[in-house]
């Protein structure tokens, strides 16, 4: 699948319902750590990690946090001490980001106030990590998250997991009515509008699916990556842009970048 289509989700909208929004996030962040859709990431993170001399990393975009939990218990054991992630979001999902923090006793931790990817405060430090969100974003914008982490001399990583396929775009269609219906008694935090939502009136079931087939169309390939670093101004940063993981539902997509 190598077009991409800027149509719209709608969790990016401001007026979408914020209950619904979470209910779809908190959906994704369970898949993502069940499936530890992002383990064939874990050698680039620690690459970004040691070529910095960081132990830490500030996820931008975080959503509900999906995978943030697996990826800070496998990164920290692979290199041998502890890694602490800050999550951090446009509209950040506080639940979650509290479920997260007392589930890893303090090793994951969440900045309360809005954070925009484009211009990050000067006082928010660590590797910059993206995991999938970088699809939301138009190729203005895009390009702008990818130069303030270079103005900023931050290393940056991004990572869509997805391989981009229409076979991905058919089990989404086939596949996932099932899993959420399944899998939603079981996500937690636990709240009651997630199964209003979900089993009533189906808004959360309805919403995942539409804003999963856009994310499929949306998400960028490693050619459009690399067409992207042509109009950033780094030059004394290494990149690197492609795809890893030979599994299912662990292929990956990724962009790093790094001061040399």
């Amino acid at each position: 699948m190598n077009i991409r289509l800027q149509l719209f989700e709608f969790e990016d909208q401001r007026w979408f319902p914020h209950v619904i929004r979470q209910g779809m996030l908190d959906f994704l962040r369970f898949m993502i750590s069940r499936l530890n859709a992002y383990e064939t990431a874990l050698p680039l993170l620690e690459e970004l990690l040691i070529k910095t001399n960081q132990t830490h990393i500030t996820d931008l975009c975080s959503g509900a946090g999906g995978g943030i939990e697996t990826i800070q218990l496998a990164l920290s054991k692979q290199m041998g001490q502890t890694i602490r992630i800050t999550l951090s979001d446009l509209y950040p999902n506080i639940a979650a980001y509290q479920y997260l923090q007392q589930q890893s006793e303090g090793s994951i931790n969440f900045i309360p106030e809005p954070v925009d990817a484009t211009a990050v405060p000067e006082s928010i430090t660590g590797v910059r990590t993206i995991f999938s969100s970088f699809h939301h974003f138009p190729p203005t914008i895009a390009r702008r998250i990818l130069q303030d982490a270079a103005d900023n001399g931050a290393a940056i990583g991004i990572f869509e997991g997805a391989k981009k396929s229409w076979l991905e775009m058919l089990l989404l269609w086939l596949v996932f009515p099932v899993l959420i219906l399944v899998a939603t008694p079981f996500i937690r935090p636990f709240k009651v509008s997630r199964l209003f939502f979900t089993y009533i009136i189906p808004l959360i079931p309805l919403g995942i699916i539409w804003d999963g087939t856009v994310s499929l169309l949306r998400i960028y390939t490693p050619e459009h990556l690399q067409q992207f670093l042509q109009s950033i101004n780094a030059p004394n940063y290494t990149w690197r842009t492609g795809r890893i993981g030979n599994k299912p539902g662990k292929n990956v997509i990724y962009l790093i970048g790094y001061p040399s």
